[in-house]
């Protein structure tokens, strides 16, 4: 018989990546506090891409203590620029500034993906996706804001690729799936390997 699959996240996106991948699977959102467990981290030399595993594997965690037959897909998402993890805008003006602030840079997308069951992780992933925003003006940012509304403040970067956000980019280096928060290529693979999906 195979396993119950639970995703531990409220996102949306995960899991209609999910469900459009043909994979059935029920929605607990974990209960963790994302930044007590970077400020426990602080600066202890771990990557921004470290961090996002870190957090992934803490969510499946636990979820999967509290349900152990299943198995738990934890995820999370950090955006580095440079060295520094940056997060999620409170409001349109923060919006703009973390706009003007990437225009011309390379930020990078690091998107973790964990297994876990009896509350241990049994497998993870991250990958990276490097996006390199072209120099625009404040006045192209204000233009920007107003077509994209207020959703913008869901994604940390302050952008959805499959919207107008694609606008803000001169080369994108990384998957689709990586970028949009759920490595699922990996994921499948790994699910097939556990046995909780047809191979």
């Amino acid at each position: 018989m195979k396993s119950r699959i639970i995703l531990a996240s409220a996102s949306p996106f995960r899991k209609a990546m999910l469900e459009n991948a043909g994979i059935a699977c029920d929605v607990v959102p974990a209960n963790v506090d994302e930044r007590a467990i970077e400020a426990a981290i602080g600066d202890s030399g771990v990557t921004p891409a470290d961090v996002a595993r870190i957090l992934a594997e803490a969510k499946a965690q636990e979820v999967s203590a509290r349900f152990p037959d299943a198995l738990v897909i934890g995820s999370d998402q950090t955006l580095s620029l440079g060295d520094e993890i940056l997060h999620k805008s409170n409001d349109m003006d923060a919006a703009r500034k973390r706009l003007l602030q990437l225009s011309g840079k390379i930020h990078d997308l690091n998107s973790s993906v964990a297994l876990a069951r009896r509350g241990e992780t049994i497998w993870a992933h991250t990958g990276i996706a490097r996006m390199t925003m072209r120099k625009f003006d404040p006045a192209f940012v204000g233009r920007y804001l107003s077509a994209a509304g207020p959703q913008v403040l869901a994604s940390v970067g302050v952008y959805q690729i499959e919207g107008p956000g694609i606008q803000l980019f001169e080369a994108i280096d990384g998957d689709h799936f990586t970028i949009i928060g759920l490595p699922l290529l990996p994921l499948l693979k790994a699910l097939r390997d556990e046995g909780a999906i047809d191979g």
